[in-house]
Formats: C-alpha cells, structure tokens, sequence
C-alpha cells in the first residue's frame, strides 16, 4: 500500500519506531486505534491486543519451559540407565560371563523385546561358547565396515537370525564393537517388532556410546598382547 504516492506503511513504521515520543504527544491515538482480535472478528483495543499477544507469548514460554522439563528428565532416565548398565558391566564375575551379562542388562535397563551379541578372534578358552560362534566373511566385513551403528527396517540382514524369535523383527540396529580404534571384532544386534523403533533416520548417538562401552569391556576376551 502507498500513501500519496510517495509515503509507504514501511515509512510510516520505521517513523513510529524512531520516534518513541510521538504517541507521548498523541495520546489519544492509542486509545482509538482499534484491531481484529485474532480469536474472532470483533474489534479490540490497542492496549487489548497488545495483551492478547502478550498472553500468547507466554503460554508459548510456558511450553517451551515445559518442553526443556520434560527433556531434561528424559536425559536424566537415559543417564541413570546407562549408569545402572555400565555398572553391570563392571560387576560381571568371569569375562566368560560377560557377553551375557551385557546383553540381559541392556535389554533389562533399556526395554530392549530382543538382543544378541556375536565376538570373533575371542581368545582361545572362549571361542566354544554360543556368542563365539562363526558368522562369516560377509558379517564380519559389515561389522568392520561400520563407522557408525546402523538402524533401519530388517531386510534380511543376516545378523537378524540371532535373534530368539527374528520371524517378528521388524526394525533392527546393528552396533559394531571395537577394542578402540581398530577392526571390529563382534556385533550387538537389537531388534524390535515395532518398525519404526529403530529408524533409519534417528540418532545413534546413544548407540554409539554403548558400542564403545561394550567393546572396551568386551576386548578382554581378546587374546593377550
């Protein structure tokens, strides 16, 4: 809109904006400006929208507020877990134990309906129990080739059928292990039922640091040296 050819409403505002002293000098403006209430069609004062926009404000506030609430004690839960499965960890008796022990804490602590582990190049007194068993070339090269835990639908991944029941996974994660910074030596599978638990486009941030909990504690059943 153009006023006489030649004042815009973006003059008229950046005026009024820099000259703070113009309704000190026309008070009476204020009061007989009138708007459209945005909770209908009635007109409102000046002074009355600016209070609804304020109310609005607020309320905006208040959920943002409750929103960081929530989240922070959603972070709070996630750490206490992860505190209560690093300390099972710590407590397992054997090292021969402690796949086991992992798997049935992380499932406990996180609400996990199903996980399995499998370890590889194990020292010598392990390499006969069940989460030593052989995988293959092809997982094992998978498992290496993991930068980052893969989460997705289960599309036949061939770690899928350690599962107790695979038949009724639908979304899997797949979490390599590493001792540090070298080639994998295992793989954490989780599965659920749910397809969208673990989706391809969520975070693993959280997974990732159970990956490295799990393979520091795990890279003791590695041969010595």
């Amino acid at each position: 809109m153009t006023i006489q050819g030649a004042i815009t409403e973006d003059d008229i505002a950046n005026y009024l904006a820099n000259t703070p002293g113009f309704f000190e000098r026309h008070a009476e403006l204020l009061a007989s400006v009138q708007l459209t209430s945005p909770h209908g069609q009635r007109a409102v004062s000046l002074q009355e929208r600016q209070m609804e926009m304020l109310r609005e404000k607020i309320k905006l506030l208040e959920r943002e507020r409750m929103a960081m609430i929530r989240h922070g004690r959603e972070n709070e839960a996630i750490a206490d877990r992860l505190h209560r499965f690093i300390r099972a960890i710590l407590l397992a008796r054997t090292p021969g134990g402690l796949p086991v022990d992992l798997v049935a804490s992380l499932q406990h602590e996180f609400l996990i309906p199903q996980a399995a582990i499998r370890l590889w190049g194990v020292a010598e007194n392990y390499q006969g129990l069940p989460y030593a068993a052989d995988v293959g070339d092809e997982v094992r090269q998978l498992a290496d080739g993991l930068t980052l835990p893969f989460c997705g639908l289960n599309a036949g991944h061939a770690p899928a059928a350690w599962l107790d029941d695979a038949a009724t996974v639908m979304s899997i994660a797949l979490v390599p292990l590493r001792a540090a910074s070298g080639p994998a030596f295992g793989l954490l599978v989780l599965g659920s039922p749910d397809p969208t638990r673990y989706s391809a486009d969520m975070g693993t941030d959280f997974l990732v640091r159970v990956g490295e909990v799990a393979g520091a504690a795990l890279s003791r059943l590695l041969p010595a040296g």
